[in-house]
């Protein structure tokens, strides 16, 4: 991942049904199974956003959110 950027993990816990697809699917190891058996992102700071994980969901329960540090700044 590009220096300055952040990336959000969005995961519905409702619609999770523990599947375990989008674990299997990230190259980097970020996502894991929590407590409740849901997909959870145990380390967000490896994530390079390739979005395999929202792409493979079945129940469309994770959604992946880049942000660029001072994207803001420069819209106005």
């Amino acid at each position: 991942m590009g220096k300055g950027k952040t990336v959000k993990h969005l995961i519905d816990k409702e619609w999770c049904k523990g599947c375990g697809i989008c674990i299997h699917f990230c190259p980097k190891n970020v996502l894991e199974f929590d407590k409740h058996d849901k997909a959870d992102a145990a380390r967000p700071e490896d994530c390079i956003a390739c979005k395999l994980c929202e792409l493979r969901c079945p129940d469309l329960a994770i959604q992946i959110i880049e942000d660029q540090e001072g994207e803001n700044e420069k819209q106005e």
